[in-house]
């Protein structure tokens, strides 16, 4: 069996800190603050796998176009993805067979077999007036179970194999000397392969944690990286 990019990523995260903070995410624009385990992580993944698997008939070398943002919820639906042995497209792709889109970004869905909306609410309300032919993730996700058993892996990220998106992870970790001691605060966003593997992949892949910010306001910065005992900072590739 293909090795699994998920598995690979989170099988030495938890068993050395499984209940240790591994994503925390804040949104300085409404003062939401998210702090998810790894063990956490990986329950949703494991949901998120079983939700296309189950309801959508999802199968290994199966494609996902990811209309998201950088979030804590997409980090868990990407991590989802590839332990069903899905390839993540970023952006819209007329030719995948599920689409994830954020609720603000519906009228951007592509033409895709399924449509999975996210509300990206902390509270996981539904995404409003959710257009018929779409499912609602929040509502969805929360009944699968929290266990997936793997069956193999094709392209992992933009036709880039399972072990070429590790080593180009590893290459940015190891250019900014990062280590699982490592906390490290981003801003940065997701919108590209290259933009996950650096401001997403690249911690997890050497077992350290991130302190996502969105709509960051820099008069919070100096106190948050206090607060969260911030080590390193991810700055957006040039």
């Amino acid at each position: 069996m293909a090795s699994n990019l998920t598995q690979t990523l989170l099988d030495p995260i938890l068993a050395a800190d499984p209940a240790g903070p591994r994503v925390t995410f804040y949104d300085d624009a409404t003062g939401e603050r998210v702090e998810v385990s790894a063990v956490t992580l990986a329950n949703w993944a494991a949901k998120t796998a079983n939700l296309l698997r189950d309801e959508f008939a999802f199968e290994v070398g199966g494609r996902v176009s990811v209309l998201l943002p950088a979030h804590w919820q997409t980090a868990a639906a990407l991590l989802g993805i590839w332990w069903a042995g899905g390839e993540v497209v970023i952006g819209a792709d007329d030719s995948a067979d599920v689409a994830m889109v954020s609720g603000d970004r519906l009228d951007e869905s592509p033409e895709a077999d399924e449509v999975l909306a996210f509300s990206l609410d902390a509270f996981g309300k539904a995404v409003p007036d959710l257009p018929i032919g779409m499912t609602d993730y929040a509502t969805s996700v929360r009944v699968h179970g929290d266990q997936f058993r793997a069956t193999g892996a094709g392209a992992a990220l933009d036709g880039r194999s399972v072990d070429e998106v590790l080593a180009a992870a590893r290459e940015r970790a190891d250019a900014r000397s990062w280590t699982a001691s490592d906390r490290v605060a981003s801003s940065a966003s997701w919108t590209t392969a290259d933009e996950l593997i650096d401001g997403l992949l690249s911690v997890l892949v050497v077992g350290a944690s991130l302190v996502q910010v969105a709509n960051p306001d820099e008069t919070k910065s100096q106190r948050r990286a206090e607060t969260e005992k911030v080590t390193a900072t991810a700055a957006q590739p040039g």
